[in-house]
């Protein structure tokens, strides 16, 4: 398992978390999600083959923006 962080900027409210979350855990190897849409942060538990790019590829996908870290 490995646990996998990133920000996410366009999330405003507990619907735009809820989105985040189920659209992560419909990913097949995703065991859990947590998102805050205050912090922006996205937490992700997953197996070892899952890929960060799999994840974020999914959040930009369904209308949100994966803060790029410099």
């Amino acid at each position: 398992m490995k646990d996998i962080e990133f920000k996410v900027e366009g999330m405003v409210c507990n619907g735009c978390e809820n989105r985040v979350k189920n659209a992560l855990k419909n990913i097949n190897g995703v065991k859990d999600v947590e998102a805050n849409y205050t912090t922006g942060i996205v937490k992700v538990t997953s197996t070892d083959e899952v890929s960060e790019n799999t994840l974020k590829e999914k959040v930009e996908d369904i209308g949100f923006e994966v803060v790029k870290e410099d």
